[in-house]
C-alpha cells in the first residue's frame, strides 16, 4: 500500500524501498516531517545569534572546512523535477524552506529581472541529501556526482 502511495507521489525510488522492506519507521517520520512543515504565515522567523567562530561558524567557512570539491565541467547533481515549483509553491506557501534546511547554503532565492528565482549553488553541496528528504514538494532530485567530487572527510 505504501509503495503505491510513493509511486503516486512520484517518488519511485522510495516506492521500491518500501516494497522491499515494508512501511517502516522512516516513512512515518518522513510523513510527520512533511505534515509539520506549515505555511510561513503560521511561524515566526527564528533569530539566530551571529556565528562566534569558536562554537558556531558561518556556512561558507563550514563548507570550506569540509573540503568540498566539484569539477567545474561535471553535470549538476541537483535537479528540479519542475522548475516552477520553487517559486510557485515553496516560496509562496513555505517562504522557500530550501534556503534554511540546506546546511551548506546551496539554495537561495535571487532577483532576476525583478522576479524571484531559485539559484542552485551545487558546487557548495556537502552531499548530506537533506534536500532530497526535506523538500516539502519532493521536487529536488539528488544524484551521485560524477568523478568522486564532493566533501573530503580524511578521517573517515
Amino acid at each position: 500500500v505504501m509503495a503505491a502511495l510513493w509511486v503516486v507521489l512520484d517518488a519511485v525510488d522510495v516506492a521500491f524501498t518500501e516494497a522491499a522492506v515494508g512501511a517502516g519507521v522512516t516513512t512515518v517520520f518522513m510523513l510527520l516531517a512533511i505534515a509539520a512543515t506549515g505555511r510561513h504565515e503560521d511561524h515566526k522567523p527564528i533569530e539566530y545569534p551571529k556565528p562566534d567562530g569558536a562554537v558556531s561558524f558561518d556556512k561558507p567557512s563550514s563548507v570550506y572546512l569540509s573540503g568540498t570539491n566539484h569539477e567545474e565541467d561535471q553535470p549538476v547533481h541537483l535537479v528540479l523535477k519542475d522548475a516552477e515549483i520553487p517559486i510557485r509553491v515553496n516560496l509562496a506557501e513555505f517562504d522557500a524552506p530550501e534556503q534554511r534546511y540546506c546546511p551548506a547554503g546551496v539554495y537561495e532565492i535571487v532577483e532576476d529581472a525583478g522576479m524571484p528565482r531559485l539559484q542552485i549553488n551545487a558546487q557548495n553541496c556537502v552531499h548530506c541529501k537533506t534536500c532530497d528528504i526535506k523538500d516539502p514538494t519532493q521536487n529536488i532530485v539528488w544524484t551521485v556526482p560524477e568523478g568522486g567530487g564532493g566533501p573530503n572527510y580524511p578521517n573517515m
